[in-house]
């Protein structure tokens, strides 16, 4: 069935860019081809704006959602909205860290912390806390004692990581924001995504497609599946749904 779609939305790692960390030539034509019919293309990630605007900017897209949701851009630099976590959030999920001795990363709306902790907790506007473990004994304790917790939202962005945004803060919510900004509604927007921080806007578009290398939990959310990032899946889906 031919469907009305006006904005296609796609997650970065393990959706738009392949296991090379590279955006291939068919994923380039097909969303050049649904541009030049119309179609606005954004890109909705988990990753800071640091490390995903260059890509935004090759591929001439004019919205760019970061950090899960937590700050939506236009290309031309202009910050349309953003949604902090309470530092006193940030030091409780440093506890937990050092409790369990994971891997952590920090994203402030300036830097990226990688494997350390800076000094001063306090003095910068937090957007996302991750944690990675391979040990899934460790990951489950985390999120069974952070789940209660009301004041954030748990997804993840690979089966080993666990990723904390303020609540409220999702790629779908960050969608609705664009959408009304250029007079569609979701039901005209197809989404595509592999982890558990797509699950929302796949849930949420009228058109939901999870990757074939997406978490069982994403693909069960899914209205469609398409091939693995590797096999050009963001470029079939636009193919059979829009062009």
């Amino acid at each position: 069935m031919k469907k009305d779609i006006q904005l296609i939305a796609l997650d970065m790692d393990g959706t738009l860019l392949d296991n090379n960390h590279q955006v291939s030539e068919q994923n380039k034509q097909a969303i050049q081809q649904a541009k030049a019919k119309g179609v606005e293309v954004i890109i909705s990630t988990g990753r800071h704006y640091q490390t995903s605007a260059d890509i935004a900017k090759e591929l001439g897209v004019h919205y760019l959602i970061t950090v899960n949701g937590s700050e939506i851009w236009t290309m031309t630099g202009e910050l349309i909205a953003r949604q902090t976590v309470d530092a006193e959030i940030i030091k409780k999920l440093v506890d937990i860290k050092e409790e369990h001795q994971t891997w952590a990363w920090l994203s402030s709306t300036e830097n990226i912390w990688r494997g350390e902790v800076p000094e001063d907790l306090l003095v910068h506007q937090w957007l996302k806390f991750g944690f990675d473990t391979d040990n899934p004994e460790t990951k489950e304790k985390i999120v069974k004692t952070i789940s209660s917790w009301n004041d954030i939202e748990v997804s993840n962005s690979s089966p080993t990581n666990i990723e904390v945004n303020a609540v409220g803060v999702n790629k779908a919510a960050a969608i609705e924001v664009v959408c009304e900004r250029i007079g569609i509604n979701m039901s005209q927007v197809m989404s595509m995504g592999d982890s558990l921080n797509d699950i929302k806007m796949i849930k949420e578009a009228g058109t939901g497609v999870a990757m074939g290398n997406a978490q069982d939990e994403v693909k069960q959310a899914a209205d469609w599946i398409t091939t693995t990032n590797n096999q050009d899946g963001v470029a079939k889906a636009i193919e059979k749904w829009v062009l």
